[in-house]
This record gives C-alpha cells, sequence and structure tokens, in this order.
C-alpha cells in the first residue's frame, strides 16, 4: 500500500512538472510571438504597397554592457515558407548593410530624390528568390548601439563574429519558423572577413553546441572581397596602371619602394601610395567610369547605365535620418547622440584583423559549404585583378577555366569553377555590384542558391 501511494505522489508530481514546462514552454511562445509583432513594419513613409511582411528592431547581444544590433527583415516576396533565409553584410569596417546593400542594392526599397519620403520598388530584389535579413554590424554601426562606451574601442573581427552570431541564435528565438530553412551569409568588401569568420564560428558551434543552437548553414557568397592583404592590395595597385588610372612613373615607384607582404610599410612607400590615392579624388574608385555626384548628376531620372544613380546615398542619408522614418522601423529608440550615417564616424580604432582569410576559406570549403566569390569588374578598390591573384594564391585546382556565362543574349560575365569554389565576374560592375548590375546580380543569386552553374550560352 505504502509503494503504491508513493507511485501514486510520483506521479501526480511528474504530471505537475510537465504541466508547468508545458505552460512554461507555452508562454515563451507567446512571448516570441509578440516580439514579432512588436517588430513588424506596417508602412514606411513614401512606401508602395507590397505583400509582403517585413521587420526591424533590435536584439540585444550583451545584456550587461547594454549592446544591440539593429535589424530589418523581409519575407521573400513569393512562398517565404518556402525559400531560404539570406544574412547580407556590408563591410567597412563599419558601413550600414541597410544604407548600403537594402537601400541601394538588393533590398526591395530604394529612397528616391524627392521632397517628401519616397521609397521606389526594386524589381530585382533578392527577396523574390530568398527571405532577406539585413545586419547593422558590429555596434556604432547605424542604428546599432551600445550602453557602454569603452565597447567602440575594443571592436574588431573577433567580437564582430561573435555578436553577430549571437544575433542569429537570438533572431532565430525571436522567429523560430526559419530555423529549419537553408541559411545563406552573403557580404561585400570588408565583408570577406565578417561572412568568412561567422561562417567559421556557426560551424564550429553546430560541430560542438546544442541542438538548440544549431544553424542550418549551407553557403556563403562574397562580392569584391577583401581576403588577402597581400594580393589585394598588389592587385590594386596593377589595376589602376593596366586601367590608365597612374602613371608608369607611380606604378614603378609604388612596385619598388613597397612590399605587400609587409604589414607597415616604409614612409617611401607611404608617400607614394598618397599619390596614388589622390587620383581618386577626382573619379569613383569603386565605379571606375561612373560619374560622380554632382549638381548636374543628381535628379534621380537621369540615372546611368542599368539605372544606376551616383547621387543615391544622399538620398538614403536623408530618409533613415527622418522621425517619421525611424519611428517606423522602430529604430532609434535609445536616443542615440548622433545622426544615422552610411559608415560610421565612431569607429577609427580596429582591434584584430588577420592578413588574410584563405586558411578560412579551406577550412570553410572542406565543411563542405557552397562557396560562391564574385567582381565588379569596374571596382577599383578590390578589383577583379586582385581576386585572381587571391584565387591562385589559394591554389585550387581548377575544375572548368575561363567562361563566358550569358544574362540574357549578352555576356554577363566569366565564371572559373575551382574544385571546391566558383568565381564569377560581372561585367560593368563596380564595388556594389547589384547597384551597377542589378538584373545580372539576380540571376546569380538564383543560381547560386539552386547550386546551378550560369548559362555557358544566350538565352533566347
Amino acid at each position: 500500500m505504502g509503494v503504491w501511494c508513493w507511485k501514486l505522489k510520483l506521479g501526480v508530481m511528474l504530471g505537475l512538472m510537465c504541466n508547468i514546462s508545458s505552460i512554461s514552454e507555452s508562454k515563451k511562445e507567446i512571448w516570441r510571438w509578440e516580439e514579432q509583432e512588436a517588430d513588424i513594419v506596417e508602412r514606411l513613409p513614401g512606401q508602395p504597397a507590397v505583400k509582403f511582411k517585413q521587420y526591424a528592431g533590435y536584439i540585444t547581444v550583451n545584456q550587461s554592457h547594454g549592446r544591440a544590433l539593429f535589424y530589418w527583415f523581409f519575407e521573400s516576396s513569393h512562398q517565404p515558407h518556402q525559400k531560404p533565409l539570406l544574412l547580407w553584410l556590408n563591410g567597412g569596417p563599419g558601413c550600414s548593410s541597410i544604407g548600403y546593400g537594402e537601400a541601394e542594392e538588393l533590398g526591395p526599397f530604394f529612397p528616391q530624390n524627392s521632397t517628401k519620403p519616397k521609397l521606389k520598388l526594386n524589381p530585382y530584389s533578392w527577396n523574390k528568390a530568398a527571405n532577406l535579413l539585413f545586419l547593422e554590424s558590429p555596434v556604432g554601426v547605424g542604428f546599432s548601439y551600445t550602453n557602454t562606451s569603452t565597447d567602440i574601442q575594443q571592436l574588431g573581427d573577433t567580437i564582430t563574429a561573435k555578436d553577430s552570431d549571437t544575433f542569429m541564435v537570438k533572431w532565430f528565438r525571436r522567429f523560430p519558423r526559419f530555423r529549419s530553412h537553408e541559411f545563406y551569409i552573403a557580404g561585400e568588401s570588408y565583408a570577406g572577413h565578417y561572412v568568412s569568420q561567422m561562417c567559421e564560428l556557426i560551424v564550429k558551434k553546430n560541430r560542438d553546441g546544442s541542438k538548440e543552437e544549431y544553424i542550418n548553414l549551407k553557403g556563403l557568397m562574397m562580392g569584391n572581397a577583401l581576403l588577402d592583404d597581400e594580393t589585394d592590395q598588389k592587385g590594386m595597385i596593377d589595376y589602376a596602371w593596366d586601367h590608365g588610372v597612374i602613371s608608369d612613373g607611380l606604378y614603378r615607384n609604388i612596385s619598388t619602394k613597397c612590399d605587400f607582404r609587409r604589414r607597415n610599410q616604409s614612409e617611401e612607400c607611404r608617400v607614394e601610395l598618397d599619390k596614388y590615392f589622390d587620383v581618386y579624388k577626382i573619379i569613383d574608385m569603386y565605379s571606375l567610369y561612373a560619374p560622380t555626384c554632382t549638381s548636374s548628376t543628381r535628379p534621380a531620372r537621369r540615372g546611368y547605365g542599368y539605372g544606376y544613380d551616383p547621387c543615391a546615398s544622399d538620398y538614403t542619408d536623408k530618409y533613415m535620418n527622418l522621425a517619421q522614418v525611424q519611428k517606423a522601423l522602430h529604430a532609434n529608440n535609445s536616443r542615440i547622440p548622433y545622426p544615422w550615417t552610411h559608415c560610421s564616424n565612431s569607429i577609427t580604432f580596429w582591434n584584430d584583423a588577420p592578413s588574410s582569410m584563405l586558411p578560412l576559406l579551406n577550412s570553410l570549403i572542406a565543411a563542405g559549404l557552397r562557396i560562391w566569390l564574385y567582381s565588379g569588374d569596374t571596382d577599383g578598390r578590390i578589383p577583379v585583378t586582385a581576386t585572381r591573384y587571391t584565387l591562385k594564391k589559394l591554389g585550387l585546382p581548377i575544375v572548368q577555366d575561363w567562361t563566358p556565362w550569358y544574362a540574357g543574349k549578352q555576356v554577363g560575365g566569366w565564371t572559373v569553377l575551382y574544385d571546391g569554389l566558383t568565381f564569377v565576374t560581372v561585367r560593368g560592375a563596380g564595388h556594389q555590384v547589384p547597384s551597377f548590375a542589378p538584373q545580372q546580380s539576380l540571376q546569380l543569386f538564383q543560381h547560386f542558391l539552386a547550386n546551378q552553374q550560369l548559362p555557358r550560352h544566350p538565352i533566347c
């Protein structure tokens, strides 16, 4: 009788514990749903009507320091429950993925030149192919902030990767329906560091960590990416000379006085490099043949090639600093004591930055991730020449060499298929490839997601 009573009591206790656990999980689900609903963006000032949902807000990545990262998320315009999730990161370090990536490259909405707030719907937005997540990282960039001022002086690659990973773990808790989706990370420029390091961290955590924090990472894509200091700098100088930007004399002086295998250059080298950068005060280093923004190029209706407007950043800057826009985005709730900018003026110190990402790339290839590098061939900052030097240094076997790919009936660029990596050039595009070649960029992204080679023949 005593044993039976004990078993009865144990059963009741277990039942209560299960009920308590169930109630606790239900509360968590309600809390997460409430967080999602609080972040939903109903409609932005000047926004055209759309059918897809968008969310924006903050996720705290360090509670004790008050460190919070700002995001803007767009569900896919078609069947979001079936589409993969892409995290987009811009570089700098210190530049906004919302200011560039969303508002001027691959997002759904582009601010326009107008007396009233006005957004244009991007017909080649990448949310046609995936659910799009833009993150302003690290703290101090855009609307992301910290309540601990010393955090800004400790920024570097390591803390950026850790905070971005913490963000994703917490973001998936807030949006659990996307946890099972295929996940990809993409970016450009200094995001060659961000993307590589974040992928490495996720791969390690997936292998060693808990199932609750598992992220279904499948691949990464990087455009005009900073990957190796030596080859990126050598390629930058060689490209400038080969494209008629610098004189034979200056090229010879830099070649003889600079050793890009070293981190710290001689004073003689720095003097010659200053002369080199002076040239780019009068032309756009990031798009060699594009006009710069002047009063005559400002009207958006005039555009340049594929509708490119050299003054687009001015419109974005104005739009993102409007109080009604920030309110609609749930941004700047903490009243940041400086205006929103494309690139942070407060990030003047960077604690750590490895000179090469090539060892990381090799480890990510070994992990079986899909890796595509692409390069706009009119970029002077991290030019196609530099990336080709970098890939040669990486030393992967070539499976299929220099092959044209087509966007419609026109050559979109060239591809090289390596054992473990795909390289794509985009003809006529600058540093921010989707700004200059939006249709080709969307095509490139769609083929990356499908793991398909780009068309090798004209498309009728």
